[in-house]
């Protein structure tokens, strides 16, 4: 017979659970678009599945497109990047957008 002093955990908020990853890239909140790995899970090679320390560039500006506005393109979270009204190559963002995204996650 299991016995447990407290009872039933309650789940951590995700709100919560975000800021108790410290140490990780915030960018490792989201999916990567370059090789696939879920949520909270460290970029891999695709080709070999060596694990990377850092997350892939594509995953970085992922997470910039979708918490930051961007200040030199004057568009919302989620909307590409755009230059005189063409979406930047390859989902680029606007290195004005990276310091925006920072910004709002301290």
């Amino acid at each position: 017979m299991k016995t447990t002093r407290y009872g039933a955990t309650a789940p951590m908020p995700e709100s919560l659970r975000h800021f108790m990853r410290s140490g990780h890239h915030p960018a490792r909140s989201l999916p990567c678009p370059h090789c696939g790995v879920a949520a909270h899970k460290p970029c891999q090679v695709p080709s070999n599945g060596r694990v990377l320390a850092e997350p892939h560039p594509q995953r970085v500006a992922a997470r910039a497109r979708t918490v930051a506005c961007c200040p030199a393109c004057q568009v919302e979270p989620t909307v590409p990047c755009h230059n005189n009204g063409r979406a930047l190559e390859g989902g680029a963002v606007h290195h004005q957008r990276y310091t925006e995204a920072d910004r709002s996650a301290a």
